[in-house]
């Protein structure tokens, strides 16, 4: 509990290696793509030495990080919750939640830790801040109000929409993510053993679905034109990084001018010729299709959720009872 944020400007490899020395350990708490094994120990490579899963109620899930317009519309992040500035939305499900964020805090070593500010852009996209985490008990089906378990501190990433140099978007909540980030997310959630509910909720959120011949002609264009400028730009990036994976802050600047121009030109341009690149156009429609789930899948998710609502309505009426 007396943990203070890691400056990775300020850390040093000497640093580093005589923590590790030491025996220490950093608790990390991811809440994203780095939930699934696939991302975190596979792409990663990160090894955690224990895990567990929580809840964080100063914080809420948010998917309001920019990416590219028809192909990753936004990526997620986390904000603060304010007790009553969460409401329902009538047309999109990813605002329904109002618990506070579920996550999974991982043991890690500092070398690893360094590893993974610097395999999300180098502490150019996130800074470190600390947050008061609640384990919640393996068999956990709901989330519960307000947690009863002994908090601890655990670092986490977090994109401040505030910062001058970050691009936002004039509505936060109005992009869906792609169906093919949303998997990660959904993928590790089973993995962990989340609460049903809250996997009840991240499966119901809807992904982003290309609809029209012309929109799929504005992702081959946009991929086109802005693609190799991306990919070039975190190549170089790569190798300005220090040895603990930081990046010089004029990096972090140049890359919000790069996005901003990207969806400038997306605003001005793309948008009015092919089509929403951020939302599914009629995805109120045909809500069911959007889930990005493939039948296997859906149908096996179907019948977990079903069970758990069964289980969860006897127990009300037990209750009542």
């Amino acid at each position: 509990m007396t943990e203070t944020p890691l400056d990775g400007a300020k850390l040093s490899k000497l640093d580093i290696d005589a923590a590790e020395g030491k025996g220490k350990t950093v608790l990390y708490l991811a809440y994203g793509s780095n939930l699934c094994n696939e991302t975190f120990r596979g792409k990663r490579g990160i090894r955690p030495l224990s895990q567990v899963n929580v809840l964080v109620p100063s914080l809420r899930l948010t998917f309001n990080l920019p990416g590219i317009p028809y192909y990753e519309p936004c990526f997620g992040n986390s904000a603060l919750r304010v007790a009553g500035d969460e409401e329902e939305g009538e047309d999109y499900h990813k605002d329904t939640w109002q618990k506070g964020m579920v996550g999974c805090v991982y043991e890690v070593t500092p070398t690893d830790y360094t590893h993974i500010i610097a395999t999300e852009g180098g502490g150019a996209s996130y800074q470190d801040i600390l947050v008061d985490c609640y384990p919640l008990a393996s068999d956990t089906e709901t989330v519960p109000e307000r947690p009863t378990s002994l908090p601890f501190k655990a670092h986490t990433l977090f994109a401040p929409l505030s910062d001058e140099t970050r691009l936002s978007r004039p509505d936060p909540s109005y992009a869906q993510p792609s169906a093919r980030y949303l998997k990660l997310i959904t993928d590790g959630a089973a993995e962990l053993g989340l609460p049903m509910e809250y996997q009840v909720y991240l499966n119901e959120i809807r992904s982003y679905t290309i609809t029209s011949t012309r929109q799929m002609i504005g992702q081959k264009l946009v991929l086109g034109v802005w693609w190799p400028i991306i990919f070039a730009f975190f190549a170089i990036s790569t190798r300005l990084q220090d040895k603990n994976g930081k990046l010089p802050k004029w990096v972090g600047v140049l890359m919000g001018w790069l996005f901003m121009g990207m969806w400038t030109s997306y605003d001005g341009l793309w948008k009015n010729v092919f089509g929403d690149g951020e939302r599914t156009e009629g995805d109120e429609e045909d809500a069911g299709k959007l889930l990005g789930l493939g039948s296997e899948k859906k149908s096996k998710f179907r019948t977990d959720q079903s069970s758990w609502k069964r289980g969860t309505d006897e127990e009300n009426r037990l209750t009542r009872d």
